[in-house]
């Protein structure tokens, strides 16, 4: 809590800047953030504070085939810079848009992104077994070339299909944030800061206290975690493509969950009641959210999050 309000962190999923069978152009992009900022328009409104964190898969997947196919012409950047490239174009589409939805309103609130980095054990187990895909799918000819021209790690991710094989990366577990003394201020001083996209610019620090960005993508549901635990966040909202958290999901019997205690989530997660590539990952950053002492952690769908931060929609998880 700032000043008496609340502070929500806000974990922004990709469907609020590109919708599925959507091609991802600037304008697919600016109207999908346009519309989320009319909903954080009204949090701002109801007398929340707020910080966003987001995705960057889409973006950062593109980047990489632009990368590959402009590669005979300019030199290829690596995945760290990748990340910080995202960083600023989907921070600049919500700033622009938050920045307009205000002035629609009649306000004007400061409004900043900020480039992040998180810092990543060089040790985390992860970085053994890399298992992260990114970037395009490739033929396995094309995926042996660039293992043996690059030191691409490759594997294939989708048997029986032309392109089946995809270039993996670590996902390290997150540290902490190098600027979360900026962040903090910036709060302090009633900024709504966008910041930690797709996860933070994963770095790690040597001996000598040096910083050096390294190959690998965060996960941005727990990196949106270390940031609610860090700014102190007081409600932690994470909002996907879906309305609510499923039991069963998919299924003839699938069952929506308006509310569950950390104990209960955890009981469904050891079922593998959540699948490991989408909900799982949600539901673990929750559970630790709060267990280090948030009010309650909520998963709801962009559409919903005025009535879900409201207790009204999507799946809350609280303590025991």
């Amino acid at each position: 809590m700032i000043n008496g309000k609340k502070l929500v962190v806000i974990a922004l999923g990709g469907n609020a800047i590109k919708q599925a069978g959507e091609e991802g152009t600037s304008d697919d992009q600016f109207k999908n953030v346009a519309l989320t900022c009319d909903q954080l328009v009204e949090m701002n409104k109801q007398g929340y504070l707020m910080i966003l964190t987001h995705g960057n898969g889409p973006q950062a997947g593109n980047l990489l085939i632009q990368q590959e196919e402009g590669s005979d012409l300019v030199p290829s950047m690596p995945l760290d810079v990748v990340d910080a490239m995202t960083q600023g174009e989907i921070g600049y589409m919500f700033q622009n848009q938050l920045q307009n939805a205000f002035i629609r309103d009649g306000r004007e609130i400061p409004i900043a992104t900020l480039i992040t980095q998180m810092v990543v054990d060089e040790n985390d187990p992860d970085f053994k077994n890399p298992s992260k895909p990114v970037g395009p799918f490739y033929t396995e000819d094309k995926a042996r070339q660039l293992q043996h021209t690059k030191g691409y790690v490759v594997k294939e991710v989708s048997p029986g299909a032309e392109k089946s094989w995809r270039r993996v990366v670590p996902s390290p577990a997150p540290i902490g944030l190098v600027e979360a003394e900026s962040i903090k201020t910036l709060l302090d001083n009633r900024v709504i800061v966008i910041t930690s996209g797709g996860g933070g610019i994963p770095v790690v620090r040597r001996s000598s206290g040096e910083l050096v960005g390294i190959e690998a993508v965060v996960d941005k549901d727990m990196a949106g975690q270390k940031l609610a635990e860090i700014v102190d966040g007081d409600i932690f909202l994470v909002l996907t493509d879906v309305d609510h958290v499923y039991l069963n999901y998919g299924q003839l019997n699938q069952k929506a969950i308006r509310q569950m205690t950390v104990t209960e989530a955890k009981r469904y997660l050891d079922e593998g009641q959540f699948s490991k590539g989408s909900m799982a990952p949600k539901v673990s950053a929750c559970i630790t959210f709060v267990e280090k002492g948030g009010e309650r952690a909520v998963i709801s769908s962009v559409d919903q999050a005025i009535t879900a931060l409201g207790g009204e929609a999507g799946t809350e998880i609280i303590p025991d």
